[in-house]
């Protein structure tokens, strides 16, 4: 199985780009690990909702133009489900028992996801009810990804 990150935006950020970086390379003997950034869209000054509408649907389009048939879909979005880490590393690893090719995590950008992708999800994830810069969440998320295969494979990174 491969784990895919689908995010809307460019990092600029070196820090961030250096930690996220550090987790790919962790996951590398474990499994692979790969970032795709999509361009966003830009947003009007003072857009209107419909405006920002037309904003998520662009954007949702690219994201939706990179996935596969069989591949599993997960947004992370706030109204999706909280988690603990122990859940999204049964997640993980319920996806590579079940020959899962490509688990794809998705972020959107700052407007956050279309209705498209996320009718296209097979799971909606939360880490919490806080809005969080997009930039910031890849950093987390990648850090919970290696955190969830530490727990899967009983390591003591967890504790």
């Amino acid at each position: 199985m491969k784990i895919k990150l689908i995010v809307v935006g460019k990092l600029k950020e070196k820090y961030l780009k250096e930690g996220i970086s550090e987790y790919v390379k962790r996951m590398s003997t474990m499994l692979p690990l790969e970032v795709i950034e999509l361009p966003d869209e830009k947003i009007p000054d003072h857009a209107s909702e419909k405006e920002q509408e037309t904003v998520k649907n662009r954007e949702g389009e690219k994201i939706l133009s990179r996935l596969q048939a069989d591949d599993k879909l997960v947004a992370l979005a706030i109204r999706g489900n909280l988690m603990t880490s122990e859940e999204l590393a049964d997640l993980v690893k319920q996806n590579e028992v079940y020959g899962t090719r490509h688990l794809i995590f998705v972020i959107g950008g700052s407007l956050g996801l279309s209705e498209a992708v996320y009718q296209r999800c097979d799971a909606q994830v939360s880490f919490g009810r806080m809005t969080l810069p997009h930039q910031l969440m890849r950093l987390v998320l990648v850090e919970q990804i290696y955190r969830a295969q530490m727990i899967n494979r009983g390591s003591t990174y967890h504790k």
